[in-house]
């Protein structure tokens, strides 16, 4: 039985191996060699050097689906409604944590930096949508169902403040169109003190002699680039998204909108009175947010060469010549702090993602965050959370130890009768299980305790990962950004110190070929922790040198003295 867990063990280790090799292959841009993978989408063309000279995406047809007027598609950047790009202004607003350029073209909204992080190269803020010579990332909005003002259309902007003073809790961006098809559109940006939504009205005032259904589109427009950075040998999903009530979070890869449209198109709910459109990447992200009761056919599209976006359609009530009608939502663009998430819309927290282990990931964040509301330190709050989760799992870490510190008193017996029976190995199992028998010992007693508390680490490994909240925060002394790798590979050194420790500690397997892989092991492993973030390798630490004391401890109230069964590589 004891050759029996081994051999799956290997199993477990080879084929973790294989992922791992894949996911080295993939980080230095070459193809997966056992699980090829479509090929990514590439970043957008480079546009031309001035932002305002870049063509702008073609336009999203009407909803047929919302209403039965049979709009037709919006006329394209050539129309002559719609005003050339060159003639467009770009201006900038600032607030206390977003600074944000808008453009006259459609009043759209081409840059976003987040004034309270800091940069990967911490030389300026976090830049998260842009509009330039090497990205394309935007938010846009127009009307739809006519030949009506939409995101190509040269806007006038009211004059007011640009900045967001002292004592001032709001700040008010109002763009106007010019009368099309006698319908204008007043679009009124909110920026709000400490907040990454903005409230955004659209109002529609008929100007013309009949009533008109104009139709609201609102989408986020990026291209298919890799957010650089990121974590070696783990993947964070970086493209669209949409959520509604009843299919809750829902993907659209950038590769599946490029390789397979149609199928793509058919992967999420279309229509919904609930929920958002969201642009997602690791540690940030952007979305529009309707109010929920609004009826909106959601959409992924290709909008041009290299670019993809989401976006939601909703119909105005008819309106009467005079009269007026608007509509309230969201854009949220800032980072993805679960608890502030939650207060802004209903799921929209989930913009953080956990993988599939989100059901175990989300109270762990929960624990995490309220120890660094007491202890005030991310690094201190991840050791503090590992001890709480050793003393919930302590009975079962106690009945695994306890299997080993049993097969450690009975493994000299077995070693004489793997040398007494090594030509019968049929007699030689059969002895084996009548030891284990009289000295009730389970040759799996150790695996299942472990097995159990497995899903707990992963979702606190994937809480770790995914928290903006490690990014550039320290823990002491040379440890001054928890996302990234310890620069000087002291915690990695240390954790493969303890892991080699654990395996001296644990019973020495009797077949000399199996004893040496389990020292290999760990060093093996512990390789690719000299590429992980330090709050990774902190939370992996810990977890050792706990492990070890209380293996320690164990062992001495058993009578059975810990020993360490160093390698024999020479025989």
């Amino acid at each position: 039985m004891n050759d029996i867990r081994r051999s799956i063990l290997w199993v477990i280790f080879a084929f973790s191996l294989i992922l791992l090799w894949d996911r080295w292959q993939i980080h230095n841009g070459r193809p997966a060699l056992f699980f090829p993978q479509a090929t990514q989408t590439a970043a957008a063309p480079e546009p031309p050097a001035t932002p305002t000279a870049a063509p702008a995406p073609d336009i999203p047809a009407a909803s047929q689906q919302l209403s039965q007027a049979g709009a037709g598609d919006v006329p394209g950047a050539s129309a002559a409604a719609a005003a050339p790009a060159a003639q467009a202004e770009q201006f900038v607003v600032t607030t206390d944590v977003l600074r944000l350029t808008f453009s006259t073209e459609g009043g759209s909204l081409i840059r976003a930096e987040l004034l309270a992080y800091e940069n990967d190269s911490r030389d300026g803020p976090v830049v998260l949508l842009d509009q330039s010579a090497n990205r394309a990332y935007v938010a846009q909005t127009g009307l739809i169902g006519g030949n009506f003002p939409n995101h190509k259309t040269l806007l006038k902007v009211a004059d007011g403040p640009r900045t967001l003073g002292d004592g001032q809790d709001t700040l008010q961006i109002r763009f106007e169109s010019p009368v099309q098809d006698g319908v204008q559109l007043i679009k009124t940006w909110t920026l709000q003190r400490g907040r990454y939504d903005i409230q955004v009205r659209h109002e529609v005032i008929n100007h013309g002699q009949a009533p008109v259904a104009p139709q609201l589109y609102e989408q986020i427009v990026r291209d298919g680039g890799e957010v650089p950075g990121g974590v070696m040998f783990t993947g964070t999903y970086t493209g669209p998204a949409i959520y509604t009530d009843e299919e809750k979070f829902q993907k659209v890869p950038f590769k599946d909108i490029e390789s397979n449209y149609q199928k793509a198109s058919n992967s999420f709910q279309k229509l919904s009175d609930t929920g958002y459109v969201a642009m997602v990447q690791h540690y940030f992200a952007s979305a529009w947010i309707l109010p929920d009761g609004i009826a909106r056919e959601n959409f992924v599209r290709r909008p041009g060469a290299g670019l993809y976006s989401v976006g939601m359609i909703a119909s105005f009530p008819p309106i009467e010549p005079g009269a007026s009608q608007a509509i309230d939502s969201l854009f949220f663009a800032g980072p993805q702090v679960e608890r502030e998430l939650a207060d802004i819309a209903p799921g929209l927290q989930l913009l953080k993602d956990y993988g599939m282990i989100k059901v175990l990931a989300q109270p762990m964040y929960w624990l995490l965050s309220h120890l660094h509301d007491i202890i005030g330190n991310w690094g201190w709050s991840i050791v503090a959370l590992v001890f709480l989760l050793k003393v919930a799992f302590y009975w079962l870490n106690a009945k695994a130890y306890a299997s080993m510190a049993k097969m450690r008193a009975v493994a000299p017996r077995v070693t004489q009768l793997r040398e007494r029976y090594k030509d019968n190995p049929q007699q030689m199992q059969q002895e084996m299980m009548r030891i284990y028998r009289e000295e009730k010992v389970n040759p799996l007693g150790g695996c299942l305790p472990i097995v159990i508390q497995m899903p707990f680490f992963i979702a606190l490994y994937w809480v770790l990962l995914s928290s903006v909240e490690m990014r550039h925060a320290p823990w002491i002394g040379w440890i001054q950004d928890l996302s990234v790798p310890d620069p000087w590979f002291i915690l990695p050194l240390l954790m493969m110190l303890t892991s080699l420790l654990q395996v001296a500690l644990n019973p020495q397997p009797p077949d000399p070929l199996q004893a040496k892989m389990m020292w290999i092991m760990p060093l093996a492993f512990s390789v690719m922790f000299f590429f992980f973030p330090a709050g990774l390798v902190l939370y992996w630490l810990t977890n050792n040198i706990l492990s070890i004391a209380q293996q320690w401890l164990i062992n001495v109230r058993m009578g059975v003295p810990p020993q360490f069964n160093l390698p024999k590589f020479g025989k």
